[in-house]
């Protein structure tokens, strides 16, 4: 059997190569690991099954380098990723100077950039943790085996952890009623892959991208990537041409805000509490922006979805704990109940028993295992969403309507219910469902995630049989 071997370089040519039609089949395939990771019993024999995922192991060395070793089964292959990462020594904000305003600026076709930064200090102190780029670039490799144990594929594993990171967030976020205005923490790869399948996904329905960075210069480099793939590291024009004709980013408004703007505290606020999407990018130690931001009333009005990737240990936080407490209380119903967004009465979480041990948010919000809800009780199968889009297919021909959409992953509600809730759902949509499908639409979701050994093993044989299909990276033969 041959090997393929996929460097970096080859990696991100897949990937920049992506339509959204490719992103859908990606997010499905992962959302189907999932989905058994979630629901399948030891007696079942399913590869994906949560017994078949041994814990990572974490060894931290003495050269400041923490390596992890994942390993995980799915249905057709066996892997372990093993990356490593610096714990570089967090440093307070420097008072160099910025760029100015009227130095630096984007205009492609129809976007526009507006870049706000002074010299000016703010009130509200960021984490000093958003600009240490070395701690959030995870490097290794991927190494895949069939189901015999034959070796497979060997991956390059930065591209992809970040990739599949974001192929993940965007499953709910691809289902939200309101996704006009994204706020980004951080400007790394996981903000740029949340950022461009956030584009490739709901483009049109996107009008302002807010990037919150400590280094401008990173940000700006990021929407300069998004927009032209070919000044990456490794150029590739074909790729490049393929996706401005197949799959043209969206073109909305972008701003970059630093720390060092004049009113930096009333902008975050700001881009905070006027986001119906934020997206936390960063590894970061302490909360990146105040909780009343989101947890008084006037920060309760609006639903948002709000994906928390860029913290993976028990003393890295993102969110601060209050904004989770408050994501897991029971709905109230009162009079002035409609002012406010619905909760669901728990925090969506890659997996549970990861979440409790690893995130920090979870463990220092104090939440319990019946306060966190896998997202893979939440996505559907692929041959239950064919069926289920076949029925509401049949069903229009009747004057009946459906939301569904033609492709892509799929929510249902049955099983996860809020937590005041205790009737047992019936087999048509009852009050219990309806209230669960407006709070995944329309209400305050909180998801957290850690990573999965099953996310890097299901999303990398998949990129390996489109590199094989288009002829990207190296085969060895006879291996």
């Amino acid at each position: 059997m041959p090997l393929t071997v996929l460097t970096d370089d080859d990696v991100r040519k897949v990937l920049i190569s992506l339509t959204r039609e490719d992103v859908q089949e990606l997010q499905q395939s992962l959302a189907d690991a999932l989905h058994y990771y979630s629901t399948t019993t030891d007696e079942e024999s399913n590869g994906c099954c949560a017994s078949m995922q041994p814990m990572r192991t974490v060894l931290s060395r003495k050269n400041g380098f923490t390596t992890l070793f994942m390993p995980a089964s799915s249905n057709d292959n066996l892997g372990v990723k093993i990356v490593s990462l610096e714990e570089t020594a967090q440093c307070a904000p420097k008072s160099d100077s910025s760029p100015s305003l009227s130095s630096l600026s984007i205009t492609d076709r129809s976007s526009t950039t507006s870049i706000q930064t002074s010299n000016s200090s703010s009130s509200f102190t960021p984490p000093t943790s958003i600009s240490s780029t070395q701690s959030t670039t995870p490097r290794g490799s991927l190494t895949l085996m069939d189901r015999a144990g034959f070796p497979r594929a060997l991956l390059n594993a930065e591209e992809l952890t970040a990739f599949r990171t974001a192929l993940a967030s965007t499953m709910l976020f691809k289902k939200r009623h309101n996704v006009h205005d994204i706020t980004v923490f951080g400007a790394g790869k996981q903000a740029y892959w949340h950022i461009r399948l956030a584009l490739l996904l709901r483009g049109p329905d996107i009008h302002h991208v807010n990037i919150i960075n400590r280094s401008f210069e990173r940000a700006h480099a990021l929407i300069e990537r998004l927009y032209r793939p070919g000044h990456e590291p490794a150029s590739f024009p074909e790729i490049t041409s393929h996706n401005q004709q197949d799959t043209p980013l969206a073109h909305p408004k972008f701003s970059i805000l630093t720390p060092t703007h004049t009113e930096y505290s009333r902008l975050l606020k700001t881009y905070v509490r006027g986001a119906s999407v934020i997206f936390c990018t960063t590894p970061s130690t302490t909360p990146l922006f105040p909780p009343g931001y989101l947890t008084h009333a006037e920060g309760r009005k609006r639903g948002r979805y709000i994906a928390a990737v860029g913290s993976y240990k028990p003393h890295m936080i993102e969110l601060h704990p209050d904004i989770l407490k408050q994501a897991v209380e029971p709905e109230h119903h009162h009079r002035h109940f409609h002012k406010h967004a619905k909760s669901g009465g728990a925090v969506i979480v890659d997996s549970v028993e990861a979440c409790l041990k690893e995130a920090g948010e979870v463990i220092q919000a104090g939440l319990g295992g019946h306060e966190v809800v896998e997202i893979g009780e939440l996505v559907m199968l692929k041959r239950d969403a064919v069926a289920r889009r076949r029925e509401a297919s049949q069903g229009s021909k009747h004057g009946s309507t459906s939301s569904l959409d033609s492709g892509g992953v799929e929510l249902k509600s049955q099983h996860i219910r809020f937590k005041d809730v205790n009737e047992e759902p019936t087999g048509e949509m009852d009050e219990t469902e309806k209230g669960l499908k407006e709070w995944l639409d329309r209400g305050n979701v909180v998801y957290k995630s850690v990573g999965l050994g099953l996310m890097d093993v299901v999303v990398g044989s998949e990129l390996v049989r489109l590199a094989d299909d288009r002829g990207i990276g190296t085969r060895v033969e006879n291996f």
